[in-house]
């Protein structure tokens, strides 16, 4: 295969994959990624000073300089009609048989997942290309080992897809001898194969996207849909995203961000789970905020409430809508232990419906009807978008410390979660049931930080005793013990759990607290 100049392909070249990759869906990417790349560059540089202010004493807060902005009038551009119910939506990653079940599942949309629950291996990564273009076309089917098979439903989820965040590189794909941004590679990938395809089918390309830390994010990401839409003679506002506010960052910038995107956005989304270790990873030179149990972190805490009504209020004041966060349940085979699940997530979803969410997440089909009873019940029409809400969330709603106990089961349980989830990741599997709970890389962010900031500031348990290099260490070598004992020595072995609690022992007891589990991971990818 012969490559277009200045690209450069590492990773492997199976007949399927030159399917997707072809010289002229690569020159797309070399495109954008000539074009784009140096603005990436210099926004991850300005977060590493916006960080450097925080660490030096400051609080994020609203921005004065785009006060205007906030206090305008102004709304987005419209949002299109397979997009207006979206009470129920399901995640996961871009396998084929999760591609298959999510579409499925009954949901209203499936966000096919390159990013957090998807572990970025090469293979996972183009071969997600190939199942969406499948998908998308109708024609996906898959049939496992034991003959079972697996095809579309007549109905299906609205499909919306999530590139890799701004901070994550695709190292297979070199322009000009460079590591393509992997946000950029799936989007312009998924958009070349099947924008077209999709509006020819009523739809649309949708996305969804991750961990933006300032509204000039959002304003290389509207540079990049402006470009793709005129390369490829698609009419401009035809991209519809959705973008997640998962850091403390951005959680001061929705109406920025709405703004920046207000020709192609259609929903913020409250992404839960990132948001606490955002907070946590923000924060981490401020002692006066140390984090409980991840546990005992739930939606009810002030700071949480407040983000998700802020989120509420922001959104509808400007025609957009405000999606929940996501269960991260697993049912189970025990009827007890299950309605002890409903209950948490029915409690959770009535919350959210009150505040005023649009719409949730869950991360397994068998929430999906628990979900979908509670919106429907109080959300009778496709959204909520005619009420309004003043709220009067202020900056420092934001910034108030969840209050609770730390515990040796919460720190062991960090602990246990973040070798679990990593020695997973690094086998190539990205979404992981641990504990009843489907746990993706923001759970596991979570995890380790917990254990780093608990660390750094010598806290106290609940029993007495100070979190220290030794007792985190000692608890280490004990779970990865519990794992060996559990799974027995020839499993645990073929695995590669040594290399995880290395990752996760190193990052819990490093002197700085590191940007992102996925980084030093990725080193260990094929």
């Amino acid at each position: 295969m012969s490559l277009p100049k200045g690209i450069e392909i590492t990773g492997e070249l199976t007949p399927a994959i030159k399917k997707i990759l072809t010289p002229e869906a690569l020159k797309f990417v070399a495109k954008l990624v000539r074009k784009h790349a140096p603005a990436r560059e210099k926004l991850l540089a300005l977060r590493e000073t916006r960080q450097a202010l925080i660490d030096s004493g400051k609080k994020p807060g609203f921005l004065k300089e785009t006060k205007k902005i906030r206090d305008g009038k102004w709304k987005i551009a419209g949002i299109p009609a397979d997009l207006q119910d979206r009470r129920v939506e399901i995640t996961g990653p871009v396998d084929r048989k999760m591609v298959i079940n999510a579409l499925n599942s009954g949901a209203k949309c499936f966000m096919a997942d390159f990013e957090d629950s998807a572990s970025p291996t090469w293979d996972l990564m183009m071969t997600g290309q190939i199942n969406l273009a499948d998908a998308v076309r109708r024609k996906i089917s898959y049939t496992n080992e034991a003959g079972k098979e697996y095809k579309l439903n007549k109905d299906v989820a609205t499909l919306i897809v999530r590139p890799r965040g701004w901070h994550l590189e695709e190292k297979h794909i070199l322009i000009d001898g460079k590591p393509a941004p992997g946000g950029i590679v799936d989007f312009a990938l998924y958009f070349f194969h099947n924008a077209k395809e999709a509006i020819k089918r009523g739809t649309g390309p949708y996305f969804y996207l991750p961990k933006m830390q300032s509204h000039l994010e959002a304003r290389l990401w509207n540079a990049i849909f402006v470009d793709a839409q005129k390369e490829l003679k698609v009419p401009q506002k035809t991209i519809k995203v959705t973008v997640l506010i998962e850091t403390l960052w951005a959680a001061f910038e929705m109406d920025e961000i709405l703004y920046e995107l207000r020709n192609h956005i259609v929903a913020l989304n409250c992404g839960r789970w990132d948001y606490i270790f955002s907070c946590i990873k923000t924060l981490n030179a401020h002692g006066d905020w140390v984090v409980p149990d991840r546990q005992q972190v739930g939606m009810d805490k002030h700071f949480l409430d407040s983000y998700s009504k802020l989120l509420c209020e922001t959104t509808h004041k400007r025609g957009a809508f405000a999606m929940g966060g996501m269960a991260a349940f697993i049912p189970t085979k025990d009827a007890v232990k299950n309605e002890e699940i409903f209950a948490k997530v029915r409690a959770d979803k009535l919350r959210e419906v009150r505040n005023g969410h649009d719409g949730t997440w869950v991360a397994h089909p068998g929430l999906v009807p628990i979900a979908m009873a509670i919106f429907d019940e109080h959300m009778p029409t496709p959204n909520q978008l005619k009420k309004q809400f003043n709220y009067k969330i202020k900056a420092s709603d934001l910034l108030t410390k969840p209050e609770g106990q730390i515990t040796e089961g919460g720190l062991r349980n960090n602990i246990n979660v973040g070798i679990g989830y990593m020695e997973a990741w690094i086998r190539g599997v990205g979404c992981v049931p641990l504990h009843n709970l489907m746990e993706d890389a923001a759970t596991a962010e979570i995890s380790r930080t917990q254990v780093w900031q608990w660390l750094k500031y010598g806290a106290t348990l609940a029993d007495g005793r100070q979190v220290t290099r030794e007792l985190v260490l000692k608890i280490v070598d004990e779970e990865v013990g519990a794992y060996k004992q559990q799974l027995g020595e020839e499993k645990f072995y073929a695995g590669r759990f040594v290399e995880a609690a290395g990752i996760v022992a190193r990052m819990s007891t490093a002197a700085k607290c590191e940007a992102f589990l996925t980084l030093p991971g990725y080193r260990y990818l094929d």
